[in-house]
């Protein structure tokens, strides 16, 4: 288990400077001038002087070289400075910091309503094989990977928020604000883990073991709570961590309908703004919790079945 740890946390910082240098040259590959589009946001309607542009540039540093530029920004980075937003002139790791609060309230809330949906509908499916329950939790299934986020948080917006008023279309702050957004994301989080959670179930429920503890005469909530649920939840667990590192990097289109202040949010407006500086200091920020979670979801396979080993075996 340390030989792996260690291992992994080795390849970590490349992982990050590759990572980062990917981003950092798309990004200036991409069309369209910072200093032109800040200048036309501080003077809406009129033509940015070519004067005004050219300096600006040259105080944002863009007019350096890209070699120049991406050096100092890693410099900064590896020293725990992402640098400065071009629009508002903050430091982005405390901008981050600001908005990570909201987007891990919105996490936690779309996986928990996901798993008390998808736990109990995956388990009675697979128990329960060929039953109305089975074939209501494959629609809902069907229903909730093929319908895009942006197209059901605009449904429930129009039929929960304008047709009935039973909650507020946008803002944070209540519990109420809450719910239509954490439910269209979880929505999607649960299709899957429910499809994946009968599978898994159905897949160990037909192996020796499970029918040799049958054949014992042990109780059949006892199989399936003890002996098979367990096993069934090793590829559960990799879909939720992969669902919480998506959720974390902002579910960007969800959080910008509903206007939830998260890092997601905070992204779009940066792209749409060419603040490099926020761009690809959010790119870094989110790798280094993706590859955080994966190494916890790693770990947690050893938790949930012993007899899996880490790194190179013995010969």
């Amino acid at each position: 288990m340390q030989t792996y740890l260690a291992r992994r946390l080795l390849f970590l910082p490349g992982l990050l400077v590759g990572i980062s240098l990917i981003s950092f040259s798309l990004l200036n590959l991409a069309p369209g001038d910072p200093a032109e589009i800040l200048l036309r946001l501080q003077q809406p309607g009129a033509e940015a002087p070519r004067e005004a542009v050219l300096a600006l540039r040259q105080a944002l540093h863009l007019d350096d070289p890209l070699p120049l530029r991406y050096g100092r920004w890693l410099y900064g980075a590896v020293h725990g400075d992402l640098g400065t937003s071009y629009r508002s002139g903050k430091s982005i790791l405390h901008e981050l910091g600001q908005r990570l609060p909201a987007t891990l309230l919105l996490a936690v809330a779309s996986l928990a309503m996901a798993l008390a949906l998808s736990l109990p509908l995956g388990i009675g499916a697979a128990v329960w094989r060929g039953s109305p329950l089975d074939g209501l939790s494959r629609c809902l299934g069907l229903l909730g990977t093929s319908v895009p986020s942006y197209v059901l948080a605009l449904t429930l917006m129009w039929l929960l928020a304008v047709k009935l008023h039973w909650l507020p279309a946008i803002g944070y702050g209540d519990p109420q604000h809450l719910v239509l957004p954490a439910l269209t994301l979880g929505a999607g989080v649960s299709a899957s883990l429910m499809r994946l959670t009968r599978a898994s179930l159905l897949d160990v429920l037909a192996q020796d073991y499970v029918r040799t503890a049958r054949a014992k005469g042990v109780r059949e909530g006892t199989v399936i709570g003890a002996h098979a649920l367990k096993s069934a939840l090793l590829p559960v667990v990799t879909v939720l961590g992969m669902s919480l590192g998506h959720l974390l990097g902002g579910a960007v289109i969800v959080e910008t309908v509903f206007g939830w202040p998260g890092v997601g949010k905070y992204a779009v407006d940066a792209i749409f703004l060419r603040d490099y500086p926020v761009i690809q200091g959010f790119v870094l920020y989110m790798a280094v919790i993706f590859l955080c979670i994966n190494l916890a979801v790693d770990l947690a396979y050893r938790w949930l079945d012993p007899r899996l080993h880490f790194g190179r075996q013995a010969t």
